[in-house]
C-alpha cells in the first residue's frame, strides 16, 4: 500500500494505491457466521442486488414504458428483455471489480486514470445522479398526487422530506435498508400482477414483442423510446452503486473466499434483476393491453395513465394499485440514488459529507426544474421531463461502461478474477450497441438524417 506510483504502475496496473473504504461505516459489517451452511452463506449475500434492481424500475422508467407500451403496443418488449440481459452482464462486472480488488468502480476509476479524467468522470456521474433524482421527484410527486390529491408544485417540495426516512433506516442498520427495498419490491410485483390479471392481454402478442425487429432502430420516434427504456434499465449510477454496496459483505481474503463471494454475489445480482425484468415488462404489457389495443395511442403521462385505467379495465382498485406501486418506486428510488450519489462522491473525489447533507444537496438540484416545469407546463411538460431525464442517463452510460469493461479485462488490476474472454466480448458489444444508439439519437435530435 505504500509502495510509490510507479511501481503500482508497472506491477498491479493502477496508478494510485487503494486509499480509503466505500460507505466506511458499514464496510464488512455482514457475513456469514463460522461454519454456516451454503444456503446461508448465499443469504449473507442476499439483498444488494435489490437495491441494485430498484434503479431499473424507477419512475423514469414508468414514462418511458407507458409511452412505448401505448405508441407501439407489445414491439418494445425486446428492448426491454435485451436491456435486463444487458444490466445482468454489466452487474456481474460490477461484483468481480469489488472482490478482485477491493475497490468500487468509483475508486478504481481514481486510482486508474489520470486526474483530470477522473474529474470527468465524476462530473458525468454527478450528472446521471441528478437525473435519476429528477425522475424520482417528479414521481413521487405524482403518485401523492394521485393517492392523496395533494398539487403537483406541493408534493415536488415535498419529496424533500424524504431526508427523514434515509436518515432513520441508516441508523438502524444497512440490513433494515434492504429489508425496506425488499417490501417495497413485493408491494409493486402484487399490484402489477393485479393488474395484468385485469387488462387482460393477448399472451400471443406478448411472445412476439420478444422477436426483435429494425423498426426499431429506422423509426425514430420508436428509437427515442428504445433508448429511453435503455438509459431507464441500465443505469450509470447503478453501476457504482452495486460495487460500492457489495462491500458491506466480508468478501474474504483467500482466492477460495473471493471466488465464493463473487459466486453469490451474481446470483443475488441476476436473480434480483429478474424482478426488475418481470415489473419492467409488466408496464409496457399493462400500458399495450389497457391503451394500445384499445385505440390510446399517446398515453405519455402518469397520471393520464391513471386516470385511464378503470374506465378501461372495468375495475375500481386498477388506478389505486397504479399509484401505490408508483409512490413505492419513488421512495425505493430515493434511498438507493441516495447511497449512489455516496459512493460517487466518496470514491472520485474523497470527500465525505453527512448524509442528510448529501441529499438536500442533490435533491436541491433535482427539485428547481422540477417546479419550474410544473408550474409552467402541468403533467405534460413533467412527463416530457421524466422521459428526457431517462435518455440523460443513457447518454451518460459510456462513461461508465467503457471504463468497467476496461478494468474487468485486464489481468494486471484483476489477478485470476480478469473476466472470461466471452464475458469480455459480451460486455464490449453491449457498450457498442449503447454508444451506436446513443449517436443516432443526437444526430436524429440534430436534424442530420
Amino acid at each position: 500500500m505504500n509502495e510509490p506510483n510507479s511501481a503500482l504502475s508497472a506491477e498491479s496496473g493502477w496508478r494510485r494505491a487503494r486509499s480509503g473504504l466505500s460507505l466506511p461505516e458499514v464496510h464488512g459489517s455482514i457475513s456469514p457466521r463460522a461454519g454456516a451452511s451454503v444456503w446461508r452463506r448465499a443469504a449473507a449475500f442476499a439483498g444488494p442486488g435489490y437495491l441494485v434492481a430498484v434503479g431499473y424500475m424507477d419512475p423514469g422508467n414508468w414514462a418511458t414504458s407507458l409511452a412505448g407500451g401505448s405508441a407501439y403496443g407489445m414491439t418494445l418488449l425486446v428492448v426491454v428483455l435485451m436491456s435486463s440481459l444487458m444490466a445482468m452482464l454489466l452487474q456481474a462486472l460490477c461484483a468481480r471489480v469489488a472482490v478482485a480488488t477491493g475497490r468500487d468502480l468509483a475508486q478504481a476509476c481514481r486510482d486508474a486514470f489520470p486526474r483530470p479524467v477522473g474529474y470527468m468522470l465524476w462530473l458525468l456521474a454527478e450528472l446521471a445522479i441528478c437525473a435519476t433524482d429528477l425522475a424520482e421527484v417528479i414521481g413521487t410527486a405524482i403518485g401523492l398526487n394521485l393517492l392523496f390529491g395533494i398539487p403537483l408544485e406541493i408534493g415536488v417540495v415535498l419529496t424533500a422530506l424524504d431526508v427523514a426516512l434515509i436518515l432513520f433506516l441508516q441508523t438502524v442498520g444497512f440490513r433494515w435498508i434492504e429489508a425496506f427495498v425488499v417490501a417495497m419490491l413485493g408491494v409493486i410485483a402484487v399490484c402489477f400482477i393485479v393488474q395484468i390479471g385485469l387488462a387482460d392481454p393477448n399472451w400471443g402478442s406478448v411472445i412476439r414483442g420478444f422477436a426483435p425487429t429494425t423498426e426499431i432502430v429506422t423509426n425514430p420516434g420508436m428509437l427515442y423510446l428504445a433508448l429511453g427504456i435503455i438509459g431507464a434499465t441500465v443505469m450509470p449510477h447503478n453501476l457504482y452503486l452495486h460495487s460500492g454496496i457489495l462491500m458491506t459483505r466480508r468478501l474474504g481474503d483467500t482466492p477460495a473466499e473471493k471466488r465464493e463471494s463473487l459466486k453469490f454475489a451474481t446470483w443475488d445480482s441476476s436473480i434480483a434483476l429478474g424482478v426488475a425484468f418481470f415489473v419492467n415488462a409488466s408496464i409496457l404489457v399493462l400500458s399495450a393491453a389497457s391503451f394500445h389495443d384499445r385505440g390510446q395511442f399517446d398515453i405519455t403521462e402518469l397520471g393520464q395513465a391513471h386516470a385511464l385505467l378503470q374506465p378501461l379495465l372495468g375495475a375500481a382498485i386498477a388506478p389505486t394499485l397504479f399509484a401505490i406501486a408508483l409512490l413505492c418506486c419513488g421512495l425505493n428510488s430515493t434511498v438507493t440514488a441516495t447511497l449512489a450519489g455516496q459512493i460517487v462522491m466518496e470514491g472520485f473525489l474523497s470527500i465525505r459529507l453527512a448524509p442528510w447533507l448529501r441529499r438536500l444537496i442533490t435533491r436541491a438540484i433535482a427539485i428547481l426544474p422540477a417546479i419550474v416545469v410544473t408550474i409552467i407546463y402541468g403533467d405534460e411538460g413533467t412527463a416530457h421531463l421524466l422521459i428526457l431525464s431517462q435518455v440523460v442517463l443513457s447518454l451518460q452510460l459510456p462513461f461508465a461502461v467503457v471504463p468497467l469493461v476496461m478494468f474487468t479485462a485486464d489481468r494486471r488490476k484483476m489477478g485470476e478474477f480478469v473476466a472470461p474472454l466471452w464475458m469480455t466480448a459480451l460486455a464490449a458489444i453491449t457498450a457498442l450497441i449503447i454508444i451506436v444508439l446513443n449517436v443516432r439519437l443526437i444526430i436524429e435530435a440534430a436534424g442530420l438524417l
